[in-house]
């Protein structure tokens, strides 16, 4: 601890005090401290947060992994090619994940922390008081301050969910041995991506959910994966209600209800992919006047203000826009805001967001049924990715592109795209909507032909035309 915040309190207070060292953490520290405050950074527990130790780091380098076993088996979809590929060694491939994950943290996180020397790094559990925080006990003097603790997985409320050994999307990546059969609950993006990553592992999953896969999606790409899962073996059960969860003997069973009957799932392992929980315990919200969500994610303004003066917070434990880089977005914009008056409003309208199945679901901006229920006269074309020459010359054609426009002005509103490399080409829509372009701005722009982003401009030609009529890089 440094010297101004040394035990009791004595010195000159910080400008401003971050809790939680995960990546909105260190965003808003140094965006701070390139502003020359003086910043403490409050931490607890590992350093880096959930993106680098707990979740996209090591999740999708194992679902890379998995991917690598998928295409081996699929190489026969080309004349005269035949490949296998198998799990030799789980354990090494876990640990080499962990070993990407150290080093990450160190070179990401831990490592970063000398190159600023305005920054004094604190570890212990921070609570709300009066004049700042108090760290397990100590002040640290500070009239602004950023909450930044992110979120865990939740545990939904089923009976008989306390005394069965669960999986958590942390406790999954870290296993070191595959078990023979696994049941997910929750057919978000966590579920999914677990899912088929552990499918093409070997082992027999079934997943079941509430709504649909993907329900955040468009239903034509929800319902098309739901048909890929099926492809690979994944048993897929949506619409259930969650009855009673129990061991059955080495194994746990779960009773759901689906259409007024009642159905029985078992597996060697259960994991639980059914949302995230803000980490808001023990920061004393209450008693300091910061408001809280239903779920318990803190409330924000779009300048992400708390209810308490001089109190903002961003990333995870706001509940919305739960990814790595609209929480780093999201805590510099609240430490600029600190430091500065207040003038910078959060803007989520060009929000990139992926899914890592195979294919990959990444989407920008509106969904069809968002943006009539915003009042617009949708114009919507949805182009298969059989019509999309890199596909065919990939020989794998599942997925589509669905693009969603405004009839009048013809501006872009909403990119949605399967397709096994869609996360690489969703990154053209978003500039497209983020600088208000047209659908005529993209069908008059160059793209480069046995791409999976020329998709979005067949996609954009489809709106008015037939593009099966139309030679290669025609129109």
């Amino acid at each position: 601890m440094s010297e101004c915040c040394a035990p009791g309190g004595g010195g000159k207070p910080f400008d401003l005090a971050v809790i939680g060292a995960g990546s909105a953490g260190f965003s808003a520290a140094i965006a701070a401290a390139e502003q020359g405050a003086q910043v403490a950074l409050i931490g607890h527990g590992t350093i880096g947060g959930t993106c680098v130790n707990i979740g996209c780091v090591p999740s999708k380098t194992l679902i890379r992994a998995a991917e690598t076993l998928h295409q081996a088996g699929a190489a026969a979809r080309f004349a005269g090619i035949r490949a296998k590929a198998a799990v030799e060694d789980w354990t090494a491939t876990v640990r080499q994940k962990d070993e990407l994950v150290t080093g990450l943290r160190q070179s990401k996180y831990a490592d970063l922390l000398p190159a600023y020397n305005t920054i004094s790094y604190i570890e212990g559990r921070a609570r709300l008081t009066q004049g700042g925080v108090a760290v397990d006990g100590e002040l640290v003097k500070s009239e602004r301050l950023i909450i930044a603790t992110g979120a865990r997985p939740s545990v939904p409320s089923i009976p008989g969910i306390e005394d069965v050994d669960y999986l958590t999307s942390t406790s999954a990546l870290a296993l070191e041995a595959l078990p023979k059969s696994l049941l997910v609950i929750g057919g978000g993006y966590i579920g999914a991506e677990l899912a088929q990553m552990f499918a093409r592992m070997g082992v027999a999953v079934t997943l079941v959910c509430r709504s649909r896969l993907l329900p955040a999606a468009e239903p034509e790409i929800s319902d098309a994966l739901s048909r890929y899962f099926g492809d690979e073996g994944i048993a897929l059960t949506c619409g259930v209600t969650y009855r009673r969860i129990a061991k059955n003997g080495r194994d746990v069973s779960l009773v759901v209800n689906t259409d007024g009957h009642e159905q029985t799932f078992t597996a060697e392992r259960i994991l639980l992919a059914a949302g995230r929980s803000p980490n808001v315990e023990g920061l004393g919200l209450v008693e300091a006047g910061v408001s809280q969500n239903a779920n318990g994610s803190i409330r924000v303004d779009d300048r992400l203000r708390t209810t308490r003066a001089g109190v903002y917070a961003a990333g995870d434990v706001t509940g919305s826009d739960q990814f790595v880089y609209m929480a780093a977005y999201g805590a510099k914009l609240a430490a600029k805001n600190a430091l500065n008056g207040n003038s910078l409003r959060y803007d989520n309208r060009a929000m990139p967001a992926v899914v890592f199945t195979d294919p990959q679901v990444a989407s920008v901006g509106m969904t069809e049924t968002a943006a009539r229920e915003a009042g617009y006269d949708t114009f919507v074309s949805v182009l298969p990715l059989s019509a999309v020459p890199r596909a065919l010359a990939a020989r794998d054609t599942r997925g589509l592109i669905k693009l969603v426009a405004d009839q009048k002005s013809r501006k872009l509103l909403g990119a949605h795209i399967l397709a096994p490399e869609g996360g690489d080409s969703i990154q053209t829509a978003t500039l497209a909507i983020r600088q208000s372009l047209t659908i005529d701005d993209l069908a008059e722009t160059l793209f480069p032909y046995l791409t999976t982003v020329e998709g979005l401009k067949l996609a954009v030609l489809a709106f008015e035309k037939d593009v099966t009529k139309l030679s290669c890089c025609a129109g």
